[in-house]
């Protein structure tokens, strides 16, 4: 076993026992202000393009109806799931995912099936490693739904700039991976910072 999937499990634990009680709280508004399930679980394409069932705080209103692509301020997103989304709250069940090794803490964003059959050449690389938490494309996008709801288009903004560029960021994340580079992946995220690397060239 690697350094990496050794970080993801330890952390994984630790993140678990420490965001229960925030796990308990945001269940019970999710209950109370938002009528359904407090679990969203949806296929999302995995290492070697296995699918797996990703969780995740529910923060649209049930049978929505909608796209894959979310837009900030569209009205399927609920109040309370707005401050979820934009605090990233939402994301707090994938530590279960990392646990079990459906994820990792740093990797592309796991995505939803369909996109991963566009990847050709090196960009199959994507799926040689576990879909992450956050990553380098992630810190650069950190506003995509923002950014989203400023097109005309949000679909096809999506598919023909932001995917493609998301691709070539965490290509170039594998290519030069290391460990100390996941744990500065990790604290700009917490912290809100942007990486500067060569990543974004």
């Amino acid at each position: 076993m690697n350094i990496k999937r050794l970080f993801d499990i330890a952390a994984s634990i630790f993140g678990l026992i420490v965001t229960a009680p925030v796990f308990l709280i945001i269940a019970v508004l999710i209950r109370v202000k938002m009528p359904g399930p407090v679990f969203f679980r949806q296929n999302r394409v995995g290492r070697h393009g296995k699918l797996f069932k990703m969780v995740k705080f529910r923060s649209m209103k049930v049978n929505h109806g909608g796209n894959t692509i979310s837009v900030k301020g569209e009205s399927r997103i609920t109040p309370l799931g707005a401050k979820l989304r934009k605090y990233k709250l939402d994301e707090f069940p994938e530590f279960w995912n990392i646990l079990i090794g459906d994820m990792s803490f740093v990797g592309p964003r796991p995505d939803v099936p369909g996109y991963a059959d566009k990847l050709e050449g090196d960009d199959r690389l994507l799926l040689t490693i576990r879909p992450g938490l956050t990553g380098a494309a992630s810190l650069k996008y950190s506003n995509e739904e923002e950014l989203l709801a400023l097109q005309s288009d949000p679909v096809k903004y999506n598919d023909e700039v932001l995917y493609p560029d998301k691709v070539r960021i965490d290509i170039n994340y594998i290519k030069h991976w290391s460990f100390w580079l996941d744990i500065k992946i990790i604290l700009y995220t917490l912290f809100g910072k942007k990486l500067k690397e060569t990543y974004f060239n």
